[in-house]
This record gives structure tokens, C-alpha cells and sequence, in this order.
């Protein structure tokens, strides 16, 4: 082994020799430290170059950068180290000597005085510790009047100049052992006018007023890297929210769109790929792999902030980690952007120089494809294609290039409304010419009105594909009368065209959603890439993510974001059913966990916040009890919560913080607070409605029982209905051993019903008292009309009571044993399936009568997985009938009798 990876090696040093003018005489000037990479490896021969002297700072940083470009350069060729290797090498060492040089500019003018007062921000790829072989670095140099050392004579901003102008002539200027790093300060606010040095209280003023988009992406990748790192670290910390903003900002990623375009013009000649490539600026190349990753981090990077890493390839990882993109996409990027990279550095160790088109001379190509250890141009060319292909197509994705408007004038824009698809062009038209008028707050600034115009042929496009175009419109014009400002919303529909297509669905299909939006119309914000129609995590997995993202906040702070990211989540789950992207079954599961997730979650924060007055109980532990659907993991978008909370404690436990509690007023305090948690509305908007009228002697009873109590009450005076609902009871929260333990007391306290002639009894007439006092809503009441759901419910679990079979929260397990044992036909799962499939769907685009409209019919029809309305009324009427039956033989074992 060891002798192959010397031959490798060996190898590497001969190809830069034959290939790499620059690396040649570098090999020349230090063959020690060849000669350490042959022997040692790539960091000894790091470590060697790090530890060259010199009689000066000068002489010694540059012999140093010089050596350190062939250890760097040698580890890269040899495969070695991979590309962050490199880079963080050559950043680390560009770090030190900024350093070292600032310090020594400063000293030669005032020796007895520290250098402090003066920092040297490090932006683009040295802020990112992501250096190239041959790259400036873009810097900015800021300045603390009130520390920065100087003359009696000088001023500060004077002072700061002349070590800025020494500190640049120390990094950059040539001799025979050639430089540190070429210093870029063009990256300052407004450079032709300002000086090269900036007091930091004006920067911030900058920042915080008057700064362009790009300078926003810029910033991502920005860090303190030498100089008085306190200073600059107080300077970003203070205009963060100038980078990172929680509304999305389209406009933005619009500006950046501008800029690549732009780059893409100016530099026609190297677009296409091939001999001449630009690698940098071209369709496809570094750029753009770095600005698709920027713009997500400034779309999600405002609200989450694990996804601000400065590093591309980090950033990329952190997005597909948290699910604001497709792995499969990251991975296409960062592969891109490694394998792009790569090749720069080929083009840029030829002859030391910052140069980032491939070569359009065949022997100069050929020298680049050879010191890549490529056999042929073709071969090394054929490696690079896919990669820039890959990341041009998901650049050209990002936003829409369209430039349309719609007309001004009323008869071509009726004209153009039919050509469109409108079936009431005057009508659409019409709504148009109200929303121009300028009466709705949100369309009085000009940004918000050109950001309109700019989205409006995109949105009536997708409304006038729709069932009920009109319809649709009236919605928007809800949303946008209630909007204070819709400068973004509108950015961010002509930006995503298939965003226009799901807000038209909305509009014209889901009112709950459509009143959602008017609320808060942010909530588009979570459907703006593919990741947002992933399948939900598991209720474990998201109620951890809940309280990560929100750990350290203050608790209302947290709460707040708790039921932001709730609400996205609802939403999201809503589109994705309404989209076709899951089954309705799968989409209830979802609504389940993350009601699940939500409880879980808030009764972690709500019991730290309670625990920090009154302490915790020793021994003792709150479990929450979902029954009804939420329990049978079969939630809708409009079903409340039936939860009842139990606790365990020792006897005659108290709390032990500075205020205690008894055991029982502790538990039925902090039961009280996580349900105002879960249902109170603030301004992030209501979570759910929690009905704990399930509990032992209902409203009457206390909101928090015992474990003793809940079992004596269940045993001795619980009537059959309250035993028919435990049939679906399921622990939220709890430990695991105290969630086995309250299931195993459920179960025995189903398995003791033994009077299985007054349970029928008792569920046959408690059905008849629910139809006289709760009757079906309209014919089409398919959880309370005759045969619906409910009458299935009632059959499973007076089925499970009196045969105790099949004892599990979940309807479909239930009717699994149920069948196996032969107590029920095998046909009540899929009758069971297609009514709840009906009812997930019917509660987002139904009436309150269930009823939908007519031009929703046919969408209801294709999501229950029918060809149209007429087959699937065919199908739940049978069902029904064969529900009804079910009910009708359950119950009339007891008639016969």
C-alpha cells in the first residue's frame, strides 16, 4: 500500500512538472517540499511550507504563499485531499496572513502602540473558507474611530487609510518570490466614492438604509477573518437582520436573477460549453451553482437559521437537511460545484493566474485536460458536461423569465382574457380594472403595483384553466383587499409559476385554504419548492424538529413560531391533498402526527415555562389522551381535538419549586395552560379547538385526573359510550413506559365490559339520541347520514366491547382482527376507506352540507380515485347501504335476543 500511494505521488509531481509552467519553477524553488509530499504526504508538506522563514513580513508571506501553492496543488492532483481540504487550507493560511500583515502596516507606524480598532471583513470565497488556488480576496476594511491607534496629527478615517494602503501593498505587490493574495475593495458600499477604509457605525447606517439586494447574498458568505475580530463580529451581528429577513423577499432573488442575466451577456463568448468555457460566469458554471444555493438560503435563511451556512457545499447540505430542497437537486449542485471547481483550479495552477475560461487553444486545453490526469481533451470535457448542464437547467428554473404584461386598454384586454381562456372576459376584466384602481392598500406603492403587473399574466393564466375562473378571482380579490402590503406575494407568484397554479386551485376549489391565505397570506411562502409535497415526518421526528428550532427562544417568542410552523404545515398538507400528491387517507395520517407533533411539542415547552415558577413533581408525569380521530390517526383539516389528560403521581406528592402545588392542582394548572397553548388565537393565528368534555364526568369533572381515578371512574361509573370512546383513546405524550402503561389500562378496561346485551342496548339508543339531536348536515352527510362513517364507528367498537377483539385505536387494525375472526365482512375496510377518503376531502372543498360545488365535483371525484362525480356517488351509496346493513345486524343481535 504503501508503496502505491508513493508511486502516486511520485506520479502527481511529474505530471505538474510537465504540464504546469508555474508549478515547475515552484518545484524548482522548494524541492523540499516536493520531496516532503513523496514522502510525508500533503499536510507534512503543508506544515513545511507554513514554517519557511523570511527576513521580513513581506518576504516571508509570500515565500510561504508560494510554497504552500505547490503543497496545495500536489495534494489536489494526487486526489489526495478533496476540494474543502484545499480550500479551507488556502483560506486558513490567507487568514494568518491578513493578519500578520495588518498588524505589522500598523506597528510600522506606531510601534509602541497594540494594533486593535481596524477589522477586515472577508466576503465572497475567502468568507466562505472556500478559496480558490489564484483568487482575490474580497474584503472590506472597517474602522472604530474611538480604538484605532494613531498619530496626534491624524485623523481616524486618515489613519485607517494609510494602514489599509501599507496592508494592501504588503498582500499584493510582486517581487522575485511573488505575492500573498491580490485584495479586492470593491465589494465596499459605494467604492467609487468611498474611502478604502469605513468607520463601522456608517457601514451599518449603509446596511440598514440604502444597501442593494445583491449586497444581501453577498453578506451570506461574509466573516470577521483577520484584524480586531471583536469589531467586525459586533458589525455583523448588528446588520444580520439586513441578510436575514422572515418575510421572503422576491425582489431579491429577482435582482439576482438580473445579475447572472447580465453576466450572462456580457460574457457571450464563453457560454457555450466546450474549448473557451467560462467556468465561473457561463450558463451553467460556479456562479450560478452559488447563487441558486444563495437564493434558497435567503428565501428560508430569515426563519431558519441552521440554513445560513457561508460554505456552498454546506449550504446545500443544511437545505436538503431541513427539506427546502430535493436531496436528489443538492446532490446534482454539489457534485457540480466540486467537480467545476476542480477544473478552475486545473486552468488556474498552469500559470498561477486568476483565470476561469477554459482554454479555446487546443494546446492549452490539452495541457489543463493532462494535469488533470484526463487522457484526452474529450475525456475531460465529457466528465464536465453533465455537471454544467445539471446546475443551468435548475438555474433557468429558479424564476420566471417571462416579461409580459396584460393591456391597459379595456377591449384588448378583453381580447386578450378570452385568448387566454376566459369564458366572461368582461367579468375578469372588470375585477382587473378594480384591483388597478389603487383602492387596495397593497397595490398603492409603485414596487407593489409593478410587482403585480408582473405576475398578473402568470396568475390569470392559471385561474383560467380552472373550473370556476370568476370564483377564483372574487377569492383573490378577498386576499388582496385584506393584504397590508403584497409586494412580496405578488414577486413571489410571477417568480413561480407553479405557485400561480396552486393559489388558482385554492382560490377556486378550498375556501378553509383561500380564508387561510387572506389571513396570512405568508403561507404560500412554505409551497415554494418540490420538498414542500414531501412526506411528512412521523409525529416523533417533528415534534423534536418543533423544539429544535425553537430551543433558546424566550417561551412567547417560541410559541409563536410553534404555531407558525404548525399553520405552514397545515397548509402545505391541505395543497398537497388538494394537488394530488397523496392519498386522502396518507394526508390524514399527516394532519394526525402533526397534531400529535404540536401536542408533544407544547407540552415540552409549556412544562419548562410552568416548571420555572413551580418546579416539577418528583415521581410524577402528565400523560395526554387523544381519542376520536385524532387518536385513530384520521384527522381532517377541520377536526378538533379530543384530548383527556391524565397525570401520575405519588401519593401526596407536592411540587418543588419556589411556588408548590399539590400533585393535582400542579397537573390540572399545566393541562389548562398547554390547552390555551393549543387553542387560544394570537397573531400567528389559533392551532386548534381542543374538546376535552371526554373526561371523567365531563365539564364537570376536572381538566387533569389521576391514573387511580380515571381507572375507578372508567370501572365503576363510566357509561358505554365513554368505553366506546376509549375504544380510539391512544397516549400523546408521556414516557415510554408510562404511554405502555396507560394503553394496557385502556385495554383491560375494555377487555372487562362483559354485558354485551346492554352495550348494544346502550349503543343502539345512544345512536338514536345522535340523530334526533345531531342530524346529518344534507344528503351527502357522509359521516352522519345513514350508513356514513358514524354508523361504522358505532358497529367496530360495540363489536370490540362485546367480543373484545380487535382492540387498537386505528379502525383499519380493528376491522383486521374483526374480519380474521369472522365478526364482520371483509368488505367494511374498503367501505371504511372510501367514506373517510370522501370526508378528508369533502372538509376542504365541501359545504358545510357537504355538498361541493359543481365545478368541484369532478376534482372530488378524481382524489377519491374515481373517473368522475356520478361513479363515485355510485359507489358511496353502495357503501353506505352496506354500512347500514353492518349497523343494522350489530345492533339486532340484541333484538333477537
Amino acid at each position: 500500500m504503501a508503496t502505491l500511494v508513493s508511486s502516486i505521488r511520485k506520479e502527481t509531481v511529474e505530471r505538474a512538472e510537465a504540464h504546469s509552467p508555474f508549478l515547475r519553477g515552484a518545484i524548482a524553488a522548494f524541492p523540499d517540499i516536493s520531496a516532503c509530499f513523496v514522502e510525508q504526504g500533503s499536510q507534512a508538506a503543508v506544515d513545511r511550507s507554513l514554517a519557511i522563514a523570511g527576513d521580513s513580513t513581506a518576504e516571508r508571506l509570500r515565500r510561504r504563499r508560494h510554497a504552500l501553492a505547490l503543497a496545495t496543488a500536489l495534494a489536489d492532483l494526487s486526489g489526495e485531499q478533496p476540494l474543502e481540504w484545499v480550500t479551507a487550507t488556502l483560506s486558513e493560511f490567507a487568514d494568518a496572513a491578513m493578519d500578520e500583515a495588518l498588524r505589522s502596516a500598523m506597528l510600522e507606524r506606531l510601534p509602541d502602540k497594540e494594533p486593535r480598532g481596524l477589522a477586515i471583513l472577508a466576503l465572497g470565497k475567502l468568507g466562505s473558507r472556500e478559496l480558490n488556488y489564484s483568487s482575490d480576496v474580497d474584503l472590506i476594511l472597517l474602522f472604530d474611530p474611538a480604538t484605532l491607534p494613531r498619530r496626534l496629527r491624524d485623523e481616524p478615517g486618515e489613519a485607517a487609510v494609510r494602514y489599509g494602503r501599507r496592508f494592501i501593498e504588503l498582500m499584493q505587490q510582486r517581487d522575485a518570490n511573488g505575492y500573498v493574495a491580490r485584495v479586492d475593495l470593491r465589494l465596499r458600499p459605494s467604492p467609487e466614492v468611498t474611502p478604502i477604509a469605513l468607520p463601522a457605525d456608517a457601514a451599518i447606517s449603509y446596511y440598514e438604509s440604502s444597501a442593494l439586494p445583491w449586497e444581501r447574498a453577498a453578506f451570506i458568505r461574509a466573516r470577521a477573518a483577520a484584524g480586531d475580530l471583536e469589531l467586525g463580529r459586533s458589525f455583523l451581528t448588528e446588520i444580520r437582520p439586513f441578510i436575514w429577513r422572515r418575510a421572503l423577499d422576491f425582489g431579491a432573488i429577482q435582482e439576482i436573477r438580473d445579475i447572472s442575466l447580465r453576466i450572462r451577456d456580457h460574457y457571450a463568448q464563453g457560454q457555450a460549453f466546450g474549448a473557451g468555457f467560462d467556468l465561473k460566469r457561463g450558463r451553467g458554471g460556479i456562479r450560478e451553482a452559488e447563487f441558486f444555493t444563495q437564493v434558497q438560503q435567503l428565501v428560508h435563511g430569515g426563519r431558519e437559521p441552521q440554513l445560513r451556512a457561508p460554505a456552498t457545499l454546506d449550504a446545500l447540505a443544511a437545505l436538503a437537511e431541513a427539506g427546502r430542497l430535493e436531496a436528489e437537486v443538492a446532490g446534482a449542485i454539489a457534485a457540480a460545484y466540486r467537480a467545476l471547481r476542480t477544473a478552475e483550479h486545473r486552468v488556474q495552477m498552469i500559470d498561477d493566474r486568476q483565470e476561469h475560461r477554459l482554454p479555446a487553444d487546443p494546446a492549452a486545453l490539452e495541457a489543463v485536460a493532462r494535469l488533470n490526469g484526463s487522457q484526452t481533451v474529450e475525456v475531460f470535457l465529457a466528465g464536465l458536461a453533465p455537471h454544467v448542464e445539471a446546475v443551468g437547467q435548475q438555474f433557468d428554473g429558479l424564476v420566471s423569465e417571462r416579461e409580459e404584461r396584460l393591456s391597459n386598454d379595456p377591449d384588448i384586454l378583453r381580447a386578450e382574457l378570452a385568448a387566454i381562456g376566459f369564458g366572461e372576459p368582461d367579468e375578469a376584466s372588470r375585477r382587473i380594472s378594480e384591483w388597478r384602481s389603487g383602492r387596495a392598500r397593497s397595490l398603492r406603492s409603485p414596487p407593489a403595483l409593478a410587482a403585480f403587473e408582473s405576475m398578473l399574466p402568470t396568475l390569470m393564466r392559471a385561474v383560467a384553466a380552472g373550473p370556476d375562473p370568476i370564483r377564483a378571482l372574487n377569492r383573490f380579490g378577498d386576499i388582496i383587499e385584506k393584504l397590508s402590503s403584497g409586494v412580496n406575494l405578488y414577486r413571489l407568484l410571477g417568480a413561480r409559476p407553479r405557485l400561480a397554479e396552486l393559489l388558482a386551485l385554492i382560490l377556486a376549489h378550498a375556501e378553509p385554504l383561500a380564508e387561510q391565505l387572506g389571513r396570512r397570506p405568508t403561507l404560500l411562502d412554505g409551497l415554494i419548492d418540490e420538498s414542500s409535497f414531501a412526506p411528512p415526518p412521523d409525529a416523533s421526528a417533528l415534534a423534536e424538529r418543533f423544539l429544535d428550532v425553537t430551543k433558546g427562544e424566550p417561551f412567547d417568542l417560541a410559541l409563536d413560531r410553534l404555531r407558525r410552523m404548525v399553520g405552514e404545515r397545515r397548509f402545505a398538507l391541505g395543497v398537497q391533498l388538494l394537488a394530488a400528491h397523496r392519498d386522502p387517507i396518507v394526508i390524514a395520517e399527516g394532519y394526525s402526527d402533526l397534531a400529535e407533533a404540536t401536542i408533544a411539542a407544547l407540552a415540552e415547552l409549556v412544562g419548562r415555562e410552568f416548571a420555572a415558577t413551580y418546579g416539577i413533581v418528583p415521581g410524577g408525569e402528565l400523560v395526554v389522551l387523544g381519542l376520536g380521530r385524532l387518536g385513530g390517526r384520521a384527522l381532517t383539516h377541520a377536526s378538533d381535538l379530543d384530548l383527556i389528560y391524565l397525570f401520575d403521581a405519588p401519593q401526596g406528592a407536592q411540587s418543588n419549586g419556589s411556588k408548590s402545588l399539590p400533585a393535582t392542582d400542579y397537573y390540572n394548572r399545566l393541562a389548562s395552560r398547554i390547552g390555551a397553548a393549543l387553542g387560544t388565537p394570537t397573531a400567528a393565528g389559533p392551532l386548534y379547538d381542543v374538546d376535552t368534555r371526554l373526561r371523567p364526568q365531563g365539564a364537570q369533572g376536572m381538566l387533569a385526573v389521576s391514573l387511580a381515578a380515571f381507572e375507578e371512574y372508567q370501572r365503576r361509573e363510566a357509561w358505554t359510550w365513554e368505553h366506546m370512546a376509549l375504544c380510539r383513546a391512544r397516549p400523546l405524550t408521556g414516557s415510554d413506559e408510562a404511554r405502555t402503561r396507560v394503553r394496557h389500562l385502556i385495554c383491560s378496561i375494555l377487555d372487562s365490559a362483559n354485558d354485551a346485551a346492554k352495550i348494544r342496548a346502550d349503543a343502539a339508543a345512544m345512536r338514536d339520541e345522535m340523530a334526533r339531536h345531531k342530524p346529518p348536515a344534507g344528503p351527502l352527510d357522509i359521516k352522519l347520514g345513514e350508513g356514513g362513517l358514524v354508523d361504522l364507528e358505532f358497529a367496530v367498537h360495540t363489536l370490540q366491547l362485546t367480543t373484545h377483539v380487535g382492540q387498537d385505536p386505528r379502525l383499519e387494525e380493528a376491522l383486521a382482527a374483526l374480519v380474521e375472526q369472522g365478526l364482520i365482512d371483509d368488505g367494511a375496510d374498503p367501505d371504511l376507506r372510501l367514506l373517510s377518503r370522501m370526508l378528508v376531502v369533502l372538509r376542504l372543498v365541501g359545504s358545510k352540507g357537504m355538498e361541493p360545488a359543481e365545478q368541484s365535483r369532478q376534482l372530488v371525484a378524481t382524489l377519491c380515485g374515481f373517473d368522475d362525480w356520478l361513479s363515485l356517488l355510485a359507489a358511496v351509496d353502495e357503501a353506505r347501504q352496506r354500512n347500514a346493513a353492518r349497523w343494522a345486524a350489530v345492533k339486532g343481535v340484541n333484538n333477537a335476543e
